[in-house]
């Protein structure tokens, strides 16, 4: 009962927070987000001792080396959340910004502008730069935010939210402006989700099973960040040297997150050419290959026979499943049965295979060679993130200061009255 009050206080708070933040002039919020920055790298020891406690931990728990890559800090990643905030507060504020406007035969004018949704919650896992990410682009879109991180990333989490929330008690900003649910208990999801009253929207980012909980829990509406099956397909056409290098980058680089190649889909009429250096890397890079008879056939490898299961899986760990097929339109099908509509890519110097699979591939972000690996807020020039919504309702893709608005209609009238 008293974990009940405490979260509904807090989500009251943000709710009064929100219509203080929502006026908050563009000048006045950047440079608060340019103070949240310099004291973010002010505290930088602060939060890697913290981070160093998850870690020894995570550890101690035999979590996944994946798992230990995403809640990982070190200065280069606590360099990229500062200037993530910086590059927030360069952005244009989208509150206040006029989408369209018309006049209509009564004479009224209307104007259609952006505004703040006003109260998001955020339930996140492992990765604590997410903390720093969703502060900085709900409070440039004037909304106030609710925090709950992962357990294994509690400390690292608090250390960073104490460093922003500094700047927000130093400048007066109203309590609630920015929220963290400081607890390891999960009957904090469970009632969080209940606090329709006070909240607008939930925003899970996660693995499969947070997704799934928070969806069917919750009492708000939900933008989902779902997982990311994403797939790069080798086509007949492609430059298998280009090819190789966006596989391996879409795969190796960093393999724990959502936009990671999780399926490679291969044209039989190169496969004999492109598996067998292709696999060879990547066995030199220690990923685990699962492939298709015919893979098994071509590679010179020892490989694993992949099951149907295995098509469907997001790893988030150096394990790939391997796919020839016969066409393009073959690759296009698969795409869309097995994935999860984040990301996926095709490697063609075809340009009709590149604007079908454009056109026919429906996922939030479709490529033309290029790694899957640049679904992300920052390499858009979004700035920063929230994450990868595989929603069609309100966002798709990367979710930045666009996506953290709603809209309302202004109306002028000269005394207009409806007969």
């Amino acid at each position: 009962m008293e974990l009940k009050k405490q979260i509904t206080r807090i989500a009251r708070r943000a709710l009064n927070a929100s219509r203080t933040l929502s006026n908050l002039a563009s000048f006045e919020k950047n440079r608060i987000l340019v103070e949240m920055a310099e004291n973010l790298k002010g505290q930088k020891e602060e939060v890697l001792r913290a981070n160093k406690k998850d870690i020894a931990a995570a550890r101690a728990g035999r979590l996944s080396e994946a798992f230990i890559d995403r809640l990982a800090l070190n200065e280069k990643r606590i360099e990229e959340m500062v200037s993530g905030l910086l590059g927030v507060a360069r952005l244009t504020d989208p509150v206040g910004e006029e989408i369209k406007a018309w006049d209509v035969p009564s004479g009224l004018q209307i104007h259609k502008v952006r505004v703040p949704i006003g109260v998001i919650a955020i339930i996140y896992e492992s990765r604590p730069n997410v903390t720093a990410d969703c502060i900085g682009l709900a409070f440039k879109s004037g909304n106030s935010v609710i925090l709950r991180g992962g357990s294994e990333s509690l400390n690292s989490n608090i250390a960073i939210f104490k460093a922003l929330d500094a700047v927000v008690k130093k400048n007066n900003l109203p309590p609630g402006t920015i929220n963290i649910i400081a607890t390891k208990d999960r009957q904090a999801i469970n009632i969080l989700l209940k606090l329709n009253d006070y909240i607008d929207l939930v925003i899970p980012r996660g693995g499969e099973a947070l997704i799934k909980k928070v969806t069917a829990l919750s009492r708000i509406p939900v933008i989902k960040h779902y997982k990311g099956i994403c797939h790069v397909y080798v086509d007949d056409y492609a430059d298998l040297n280009m090819a190789e290098k966006i596989c391996f980058n879409a795969k190796v680089q960093r393999p724990g997150v959502c936009n990671a190649m999780e399926s490679m889909l291969i044209h039989r009429d190169v496969a004999a050419r492109f598996l067998p250096g292709m696999l060879k890397k990547f066995k030199e890079a220690g990923v685990e290959i699962r492939g298709c008879p015919l893979t098994l056939k071509i590679s010179k490898e020892r490989i694993k026979k992949a099951k149907d299961a295995d098509y469907r899986t997001e790893y988030s760990d150096l394990i790939l499943a391997v796919k020839v097929v016969a066409s393009p339109q073959e690759a296009i099908r698969h795409i869309n049965k097995y994935g999860s509509h984040h990301s996926d890519a095709i490697v063609t110097e075809d340009e009709n295979n590149s604007r079908e699979f454009l056109k026919k591939v429906d996922s939030a972000c479709v490529y033309v060679n290029a790694s899957t690996r640049f679904t992300d807020g920052h390499q858009f020039g979004l700035g920063a993130e929230i994450g990868i919504s595989t929603d069609k309702l309100h966002a798709r893709g990367p979710m930045a200061l666009e996506e953290l608005t709603s809209y309302k209609y202004a109306i002028w009238g000269s005394g207009q009255v409806r007969e």
